[in-house]
């Protein structure tokens, strides 16, 4: 088995749901159930959580989270790149450790269990490819979306069809699908190319079923959340 790290993205400043990936989701913090997915995956050499806080790497060495280095500021703002910060993490740990693949779990998806990464990881080793994402059918379709051009509308993407996509039922679209919160694992390769990128060039889909791609970025998806375990449509792992 190749030598693999996690890496989970936990910066502090989170403007529409305040210290969000710490916010307490059945006793424990949101962050939580992430490390301990990829833990339980028994697929990582190291879990290592990558953030510019002390106080969240406190709680992430908690719940058995590598917290080697803090996030340098100047890479953890809001606008702040995902190729920046793993570029960053692996130059400072991967010179010895020689790490092969790398995974990046979002924190803000509790519902991602240790079978989804292993599943995903199966997937990824027996295909030829940079890397994996997963993925899951949009709900709002981008041939039904528009843009402002001066006073008026036009369609974001142009059909340049007889009827209009825009003007066509949602089953008679082309299917597009959108990334999600569940996983991406990709070879360390991509990231010495001439120009790196935390995916590379092929890249192939893992369909997440369910709920498994939930991600928590407002207080509409916390809201959302709550009323699916109190309704026990979807659970928790226990940690």
């Amino acid at each position: 088995m190749f030598k693999s790290v996690a890496l989970i993205p936990a910066r502090q400043g989170s403007k529409r749901i305040k210290n969000k990936n710490i916010i307490n989701l059945n006793g424990h913090p949101l962050m939580a159930y992430t490390i301990k997915s990829a833990i339980k995956s028994r697929l990582f050499d190291k879990v290592i959580c990558v953030t510019d806080s002390l106080k969240y790497k406190k709680i992430a060495e908690k719940y058995g989270a590598s917290v080697p280095f803090l996030r340098p500021r100047n890479i953890s703002g809001k606008n702040s790149a995902d190729i920046n910060w793993v570029l960053w993490i692996m130059k400072k740990i991967n010179l010895k450790n020689n790490y092969k693949i790398f995974s990046i779990l979002r924190p803000t998806n509790p519902l991602r269990t240790e079978k989804v990464i292993r599943e995903a990881f199966k997937i990824f080793l027996k295909k030829d490819a940079d890397s994996l994402r997963a993925v899951q059918p949009c709900l709002q379709h981008p041939y039904k979306m528009w843009k402002k051009k001066k006073n008026f509308i036009v369609p974001l993407l142009d059909s340049k069809s007889i009827i209009p996509f825009h003007s066509r039922q949602y089953s008679d679209l082309p299917k597009i699908y959108c990334q999600n919160a569940s996983i991406e694992i990709a070879w360390t390769k991509v990231l010495t190319r001439k120009f790196p990128s935390i995916s590379g060039e092929k890249i192939i889909p893992f369909y997440s079923k369910n709920y498994e791609g939930f991600d928590i970025n407002t207080p509409d998806d916390l809201y959302l959340l709550k009323t699916l375990l109190k309704n026990k449509i979807v659970k928790l792992k226990k940690i």
